[in-house]
């Protein structure tokens, strides 16, 4: 086996660990980003519901609340206020959802899905808990969601919730008196979930990713072929031209000139100790044969 091949067999060993270890650290902090990035947008998401309902609350349902008696105004509900508007967001990015899951809900449209009534059950079994976020599988690809709990804080909401002679007679002729009844203060009784797709962030991660392995072969290639153009130039070529010449001294021909040494690397370390021995043996023939 030839130095040459030696080497590169060497160096390919190295190229193929690095460009896997460069692979698996690049793939996975790339997802990484891509993953906190619809996070972020996610939270964005759930923060402006929350600023909608905190707006209804402060600034529109004073204005509203002497109306609940001769006529139930939903728009005075913060859920509901927050869902309408984020369903008007929904027109421009139909990808991205907001719901207010709610296990007994008074509007049938907030009734939770099996995995929303999941996260409302992981909420209520453990009371500190103030977010889940996670990811599942949908026919248009991944969705990472983040939820957070519905909890009754106020004894206000109990005066639409709590028994249906205690509701407002205006809501109950919208809703009936069969759902939305029952609640507890303090009590968990749904979950906002904020729905955000991540589809392109991860086609956006993987193109990045595409593009830097496919420029580490690139520089790889570019570095192989240099390092096998200064190994020919610089070793192979100089050692074999040695080589070749000592064969020919030990047969007794000593017309082979002699090397260059310039320099102070090994190989012209080695051609002038060649040097010395090819006079040194010229030498010793001449006193033998004199």
């Amino acid at each position: 086996m030839g130095l040459r091949l030696k080497f590169n067999l060497v160096l390919f060993a190295v190229f193929l660990a690095g460009f896997a270890v460069a692979g698996y650290v690049s793939r996975t902090l790339l997802d990484r980003h891509a993953r906190a990035q619809v996070l972020g947008e996610a939270r964005l998401v759930m923060e402006a519901a929350l600023a909608v309902r905190g707006y209804t609350v402060d600034k529109v349902r004073p204005h509203l609340i002497d109306q609940m008696d001769r006529q139930f105004l939903p728009q005075t509900v913060p859920a509901f206020a927050a869902t309408e508007t984020l369903n008007e967001l929904r027109k421009k990015y139909s990808n991205y959802a907001y719901k207010e899951a709610t296990l007994n809900p008074t509007n049938l449209r907030d009734r939770p899905a099996d995995w929303e009534a999941d996260l409302i059950h992981s909420f209520r079994n453990d009371g500190g808990r103030r977010e889940i976020t996670g990811q599942r599988e949908t026919p248009t690809g991944p969705v990472l969601y983040i939820a957070h709990p519905i909890r009754i804080e106020s004894p206000a909401c109990l005066q639409c919730h709590s028994t249906p002679d205690a509701a407002p007679p205006s809501m109950i002729r919208i809703y009936g008196s069969a759902n939305g009844f029952g609640w507890k203060l303090d009590e968990v009784v749904g979950a906002q979930v904020v729905s955000v797709p991540m589809s392109v962030p991860l086609e956006n991660a993987a193109q990045a990713f595409r593009t830097f392995m496919i420029s580490l072969a690139a520089v790889f290639a570019a570095v192989f072929v240099a390092l096998n153009l200064l190994l020919s130039w610089l070793i192979i070529r100089p050692v074999s031209r040695m080589s070749a010449a000592a064969d020919k001294i030990s047969t007794g021909d000593f017309d082979q000139p002699e090397f260059a040494e310039t320099g102070n690397d090994e190989v012209a370390v080695l051609a002038r100790s060649f040097n010395r021995m090819r006079r040194s043996l010229e030498k010793a023939m001449q006193m033998i044969d004199g």
